[in-house]
């Protein structure tokens, strides 16, 4: 199979050139180029010092690494890079570290690292306060075919069996039937 060619720029001269860890991968690491302080609760942007020119018809997916995801509070939101994009690739992360009221007003000098290390700061930080480190490896990149569509719009919309049924309605027998009702008395 031919391999799809994807034009690179560096736009940092520390920036990490994509590239596949292993025969097979579907996903390429996308590296932090610079330092990142995240509080609880906050939403950051961490630049990767990349742009990209994908061929009409692909799409880059943005997706998190599982790794981070099950040792750290950090989540990586999915994202798509167009083809018809040219700025630098940011990574969209929210840490959802729970901070409880007893601990909301603690401060410290060391913050969490992605390998679940402490690294000081100059400046007071809350409880779990991450920071994502220049060359830290933050997401993942999933280069994927697009289809697009011509949208007609109608009055109607043909029958299936499922029909309108969403949101948890899959499998669902009798919804009446699974509801457990718990009083005071048991």
């Amino acid at each position: 199979m031919e391999r799809l060619q994807v034009k690179i720029k560096r736009l940092h001269p520390d920036a990490v050139i994509p590239q596949y860890a292993h025969d097979g991968d579907a996903g390429f690491d996308l590296v932090a180029v610079e330092d990142v302080i995240i509080a609880p609760g906050e939403t950051a942007k961490v630049p990767t010092g990349i742009a990209i020119e994908l061929p009409p018809g692909y799409e880059l997916q943005v997706r998190p690494r599982s790794g981070i995801t099950l040792r750290t509070k950090l989540r990586v939101q999915l994202g798509t890079v167009d083809s018809n994009y040219r700025g630098e690739i940011g990574v969209i992360v929210d840490n959802i570290f729970p901070v409880d009221e007893e601990e909301k007003h603690d401060y410290y000098y060391e913050v969490l690292a992605t390998d679940e290390s402490l690294v000081g700061v100059e400046v007071k930080m809350p409880y779990g306060t991450y920071i994502i480190r220049k060359g830290d490896r933050i997401a993942q990149g999933v280069i994927a075919p697009v289809s697009t569509a011509d949208f007609v719009e109608v009055e109607k919309l043909s029958d299936t069996t499922r029909g309108e049924g969403g949101f948890g309605s899959t499998g669902v027998k009798d919804e009446h039937k699974r509801k457990t009702i718990v009083t005071k008395d048991g």
